[in-house]
């Protein structure tokens, strides 16, 4: 079983591979491939939940962050995974990290619409006033994409 297997299993969706490969060999787990993801950040990217609680349980990096500084946590906020983003938050995924862009998953969710992760991390102390590296708080990028029930969920906080 090689870092290759693990990685094929989690592309593939196939759990039980995922599982069987961990059990022999648990320290795939902090593997990375050639992009810089973990199996956690590939499991999470593929929308897996299964996969990504069979990983947690073997205790990755939650936080692990890949070649372009984003999270399992970030990735999911981009694409609107909320009960894998509960998931990672149950077990500790920091909510305020920063990619290499300044971005925070806050931002991401602001910024593509994902009302219901704006909340949850906003519940799991997201932190509304950090800037990104052109300088735009989450609320601000939810104004450049005009969307005015994320903006309310914000402005209230973010003062």
């Amino acid at each position: 079983m090689t870092k290759e297997d693990l990685f094929n299993a989690i592309r593939e969706g196939d759990a039980a591979s995922v599982q069987k490969i961990l059990a022999s060999k648990p320290e795939l787990v902090s593997e990375k491939d050639a992009r810089g993801s973990t199996p956690l950040l590939l499991a999470t990217y593929y929308g897996s939940e299964a996969i990504t609680t069979t990983i947690l349980n073997h205790d990755p990096q939650v936080d692990a962050q890949d070649a372009s500084g984003n999270t399992a946590l970030m990735g999911v906020c981009f694409k609107g995974y909320e009960s894998i983003a509960a998931l990672l938050i149950a077990h500790n995924a920091s909510v305020n990290i920063t990619n290499y862009n300044g971005a925070t998953a806050l931002i991401f969710a602001a910024t593509f619409g994902q009302t219901g992760l704006v909340r949850l991390l906003l519940s799991n102390g997201a932190n509304p006033m950090i800037k990104d590296a052109r300088g735009h708080t989450a609320l601000e990028h939810a104004k450049m994409q005009g969307n005015k029930e994320i903006v309310s969920i914000l402005e209230p906080v973010s003062r």
